[in-house]
C-alpha cells in the first residue's frame, strides 16, 4: 500500500516537472527571439512573423495546461479531453507548433526554412491520425462524436 502510494506521488511529481520543463523551454524560447527582437529592423514580414510566434506560444502553452495529465509523447488514450480549446481544436498543440515555426520563419526572413514546416506539417498529421486510431478504440462514438464537430 505504502509503496502504491510512493509510485503515485511520483508520478505525479514527475508529470509536473515535465510539464514546467516544456513551459521553461518556451520561456527560454521567447527570451531568445525577444533579444534577436530588439536589435532587428521591422518589416512586415518581422511584424507578422512576432504576431504569429505570440500566438503559437500561447496556444501551445494554452492546449499543455489544458491538457494536463493527458499529455504524452507516445498516443495513449488517458482521458478525452473535450472542454476549453480542445472544444474546437482536437489538436491545438501541433496547430500551434505549425503557427509557432511559420512565424519564426517570417521572422527570421529564411525562406529556406520553410523546408523544415514541409517535413513538419505531413509528421504532425501522421501523429494526429495515429492519436486518433486510439482515442476511437477507447472512447468509440464518444471520441467519433467529438470528431466532427471539431476542426483538426
Amino acid at each position: 500500500m505504502i509503496g502504491g502510494a510512493l509510485s503515485e506521488r511520483r508520478g505525479r511529481a514527475a508529470k509536473l516537472i515535465s510539464r514546467w520543463a516544456r513551459l521553461s523551454i518556451v520561456c527560454l524560447c521567447v527570451v531568445v527571439l525577444f533579444s534577436v527582437w530588439r536589435s532587428a529592423e521591422w518589416t512586415p514580414e518581422r511584424f507578422a512573423g512576432a504576431c504569429l510566434i505570440v500566438l503559437g506560444i500561447s496556444g501551445w502553452i494554452v492546449a499543455q495546461f489544458e491538457l494536463g495529465d493527458s499529455f504524452s509523447v507516445r498516443p495513449e488514450a488517458r482521458a478525452l479531453v473535450t472542454h476549453g480549446i480542445y472544444s474546437r481544436i482536437r489538436n491545438p498543440i501541433y496547430v500551434f507548433s505549425v503557427l509557432l515555426l511559420s512565424g519564426v520563419v517570417l521572422y527570421v526572413e529564411k525562406p529556406a526554412w520553410l523546408a523544415f514546416l514541409m517535413i513538419l506539417i505531413p509528421v504532425q498529421v501522421i501523429r494526429a491520425r495515429r492519436e486518433a486510431r486510439v482515442l476511437e478504440e477507447k472512447f468509440g462514438e464518444e471520441y467519433r462524436a467529438y470528431r466532427r464537430r471539431t476542426w483538426f
